[in-house]
């Protein structure tokens, strides 16, 4: 299945919610579309490229979000001071930086260290996948880095 418009799709167990989410100002070629993925138990939202902190409004309307996918490099998406405001409305379980500058990376994207700074961590939890259950969600957000696909497999294949 390919989800790629703003709806409400169901598939398996897992109802998704395509929620249109505005860029920060009317150019962009395209809509920014976030999901809402309800397993039942466990939500996961994945932002898109969100270039603006939503209103509280919009943010009750999302529910209780267990594990927040959030733009921290600027560019067409938040800031990294604007992505620590969404993730204090939001207070999800867990949080993952995404769409930020790495090596190599041709699009002029700040790096995650500016998220880690404005969210006060020092030592986020790194690792290749997030396992979550409903039994072992903290009370106090925690900050995922996962490791970048691309990185992954060059350690895996020796450089």
């Amino acid at each position: 299945y390919v989800v790629y418009r703003a709806g409400e799709y169901e598939i398996g167990d897992v109802f998704i919610t395509g929620l249109a989410l505005d860029y920060l100002d009317d150019t962009a070629s395209r809509p920014n579309v976030g999901y809402l993925l309800d397993y039942g138990t466990l939500t996961v939202l994945h932002l898109g490229d969100l270039g603006h902190v939503p209103d509280q409004s919009s943010i009750e309307r999302m529910g209780q979000v267990n594990v927040l996918l959030v733009p921290v490099g600027g560019g067409n998406g938040l800031k990294a001071a604007e992505a620590a405001e969404v993730v204090a409305l939001f207070e999800p379980n867990f949080v993952v930086p995404m769409h930020y500058g790495l090596p190599g990376l041709k699009f002029p994207l700040d790096g995650v260290e500016k998220f880690l700074k404005a969210m006060g961590v020092s030592k986020p939890h790194e690792m290749e996948t997030l396992r979550v259950s409903p039994s072992d969600l903290p009370e106090q957000t925690q900050v995922v880095v996962l490791t970048p696909m691309a990185l992954s497999r060059n350690t895996e294949n020796g450089g």
